[in-house]
């Protein structure tokens, strides 16, 4: 059975620019780039959830040779002619469909969904050859931590059929202090995750479920769309035990980062 995953996939397209960050994103790419070796290889296909995508109910990416989604504004001209060709999987999507309808969760296909940043930005570096099918998973709108926890674990079946499940968003998301301003706060709320991570399976679900009781959860998170896909990671692996797989203290200079891996 393949663990799961919680990873922070960084700002916009930077494994793209390398040389403008300087040594800004060392730590997160060789995190990602240890990816492979943690789970023995290459799965089947991989299901990310991406926090860049929202519906009012679950959708799942379904093209067989997906498109590119910019979804970002202000990077140089190069960014925005980015290839990861890496191509869907209609079977998967049927297949993740199935399992959330059968768990009586609504959930949709759609054909056309490009890969965003969130996705192409994350796996890059997991997988530079662009070799492994993948399928998106959207969030559902109303963000509801318990409803993103269903369906991790009406999808926790993916795992023992060779597909790796992804949560793509960010530990820490508050644009407007994503410098020094953010420091104390996501020190505060990283610390607490990484505590609650730490926890016993049924007592760690509890204080996920309740994270904005957390300290400076919406500093951390004004708004928690990058913080859900932690939920369904979760909920795909919910008595296996947690461990960090990646953690820094002064990302970007000042801010607390980290990710996580569920099992394995």
């Amino acid at each position: 059975m393949l663990p799961t995953y919680f990873l922070s996939h960084g700002g916009g397209p930077w494994p793209w620019m390398k040389t403008e960050f300087g040594g800004a994103y060392d730590v997160l790419d060789a995190s990602l780039r240890d990816l492979p070796r943690q789970i023995g290889g290459k799965p089947k296909a991989v299901l990310v959830v991406t926090a860049h995508w929202e519906a009012p109910a679950f959708q799942l990416s379904a093209g067989a040779w997906p498109s590119m989604i910019y979804d970002y504004g202000g990077f140089p001209p190069h960014t925005y002619q980015i290839r990861y060709d890496a191509p869907g999987s209609p079977e998967l999507a049927a297949r993740a469909q199935a399992l959330l309808e059968g768990a009586g969760i609504a959930a949709g296909l759609d054909a056309q969904r490009g890969f965003d940043h969130g996705t192409f930005s994350a796996l890059y570096p997991v997988f530079p050859d662009a070799d492994v099918p993948i399928v998106q998973l959207s969030l559902q709108r109303g963000l509801d931590p318990q409803a993103h926890l269903e369906a991790g674990r009406a999808l926790r079946p993916l795992r023992d059929e060779g597909v790796l499940i992804v949560g793509s968003g960010l530990s820490y998301h508050n644009l407007r202090a994503f410098n020094g301003a953010g420091a104390a706060a996501s020190h505060q709320f990283d610390g607490w995750l990484r505590q609650a991570m730490a926890l016993p399976p049924k007592e760690r679900g509890i204080a996920l479920m309740n994270w904005e009781r957390a300290p400076a959860a919406r500093a951390a998170h004004p708004r928690e769309e990058h913080l859900l896909p932690l939920m369904v990671a979760l909920g795909a692996a919910e008595d296996d035990a947690a461990s960090v797989v990646y953690h820094e203290d002064a990302f970007m200079g000042a801010l607390a980062v980290s990710s996580f891996r569920f099992g394995g």
